[in-house]
C-alpha cells in the first residue's frame, strides 16, 4: 500500500482536551496533506476507566473540529482473538513466557531501580528460565502476566521530527508484559497488531511515547510485520509543568463549544502550538495547506492560560 495510512487513537476516558485534540489534529494533517487516509482506533482496554459513553463523545469532538476520519473505527477490546493469536505466534517462537511476579517483587528484585517510568523498574527475568513444573505449581496461586524476551543490543529508528533515536530495550526496560496478569494484552502488543491489521503508514503521537517505539519495533519484527513510520511531538504543558490534557482545569473541547467558541478559534489555537499560524481563526482546509513537519515545535509548548483566554474570546 503506497498511500499514507495515519490514525489518532485515543482512550475514552474522558471528554477530550485540549491538548489530545491537538496530536488527532496534527495526525489529521499529515494525512490529509499528503493525500492519505486517515483513520480511529478506540483503545479501551482499561475497562475500569474507559466507557462507551466517552467514546462517544470523542467522536463527537472531533467531528464538531472537523476531523474526519476514514473506515470503520478499531475497538480495541473487541479484538482480543487478534492478540491471543499474536501471542501465539511469539510463544511458538519461544520469545514469550508466563511471569508470576508481583510489582512489589519486581520493584526489589531489580538490579537496574529507574528503568522507564510507564513500565517501572527494569524487569531482571526472574521468571524467564522456569520449567514447566513451576509453572504447573505457581499457576495454582496467581494468573501469570506474559513477557516477550526483549532481544539485546541498541534499536535504532529515525523519529519524523526529533531525527536519531536509540534504545537497549533488555538493558532499560528487560523482558516486557505483553499480556497482563488479568487476561488483558498490554498497550505494546495491542498497538502494533492494531496497527499493522490497519495498514498504517505513519503514527504521529506525543513524545512521552518516544521510548515505547523501540519494544515496539522489536515486536514488529518478531511478527514479521512492516513497521510504519514514526514522528513523536512534543506535548503541550501548563504553566504548572503539567500536560495540558491531564492536568485539573485543562479546556474540554465539549466546554468550549458550549460557550459559544466557534472551531476556528480552536484550530487557530492549536495551530499557534504547532508553527502552523499565529493564533489567528483558521480553517481546517488552510491548515492542510500550511501543513510542514520542519514547522512543528521540537520542544514541549507552554500554553498560558492569558493567551489561551484571549485567542479563544474568553476573556
Amino acid at each position: 500500500m503506497s498511500a499514507a495510512r495515519g490514525r489518532f487513537a485515543p482512550s475514552p476516558t474522558g471528554r477530550m482536551h485540549l491538548g489530545n485534540i491537538r496530536s488527532a489534529l496534527l495526525g489529521w494533517l499529515q494525512a490529509r496533506a499528503a493525500g492519505g487516509a486517515f483513520l480511529l482506533r478506540i483503545e479501551d482496554l482499561d475497562r475500569a476507566r474507559c466507557k462507551p459513553a466517552h467514546g462517544d463523545a470523542l467522536k463527537e469532538d472531533l467531528g464538531w473540529l472537523g476531523l474526519d476520519w476514514d473506515e470503520t473505527p478499531l475497538v480495541q477490546s473487541e479484538r482480543d482473538s487478534e492478540y491471543r493469536e499474536a501471542q501465539a505466534r511469539l510463544e511458538r517462537a519461544g520469545l514469550v513466557y508466563p511471569c508470576f511476579c508481583t510489582r512489589a517483587e519486581i520493584a526489589r528484585a531489580a538490579s537496574a531501580p529507574h528503568g522507564l517510568s510507564d513500565e517501572g523498574p527494569r524487569y531482571p527475568g526472574t521468571c524467564a528460565h522456569l520449567t514447566a513444573a513451576q509453572v504447573s505449581e505457581r499457576s495454582r496461586t496467581r494468573a501469570p502476566a506474559y513477557r516477550f524476551r526483549a532481544q539485546p543490543g541498541e534499536v535504532r529508528f529515525v523519529d519524523g521530527l526529533l531525527g536519531p533515536a536509540s534504545q537497549d530495550v533488555d538493558a532499560v526496560v528487560g523482558d516486557f508484559v505483553i499480556r497482563r496478569n488479568d487476561g488483558v494484552a498490554s498497550y505494546q502488543l495491542a498497538v502494533v497488531v492494531d496497527d499493522a491489521a490497519s495498514h498504517i503508514t505513519h503514527v504521529l503521537r506525543g513524545d512521552d511515547l518516544l521510548t515505547s517505539t523501540p519494544r515496539q519495533l522489536q515486536l514488529y519484527a518478531a511478527l514479521e510485520l512492516n513497521a510504519p513510520d514514526f514522528l513523536h511531538v512534543p506535548l503541550v504543558m501548563g504553566e504548572d509543568g503539567k500536560r495540558l490534557a491531564k492536568r485539573e482545569g485543562a479546556f474540554a473541547l465539549a466546554e468550549l463549544r458550549e460557550r459559544g467558541v466557534a472551531p476556528e478559534q480552536v484550530l487557530g489555537l492549536l495551530a499557534s502550538w504547532s508553527g502552523l499560524g499565529d493564533g489567528a481563526p483558521v480553517r481546517l482546509d488552510e491548515l492542510v495547506r500550511r501543513f510542514r513537519v520542519e514547522s512543528l515545535p521540537r520542544e514541549p509548548v507552554v500554553a498560558r492560560e492569558a493567551t489561551l483566554r484571549e485567542v479563544l474570546g474568553l476573556g
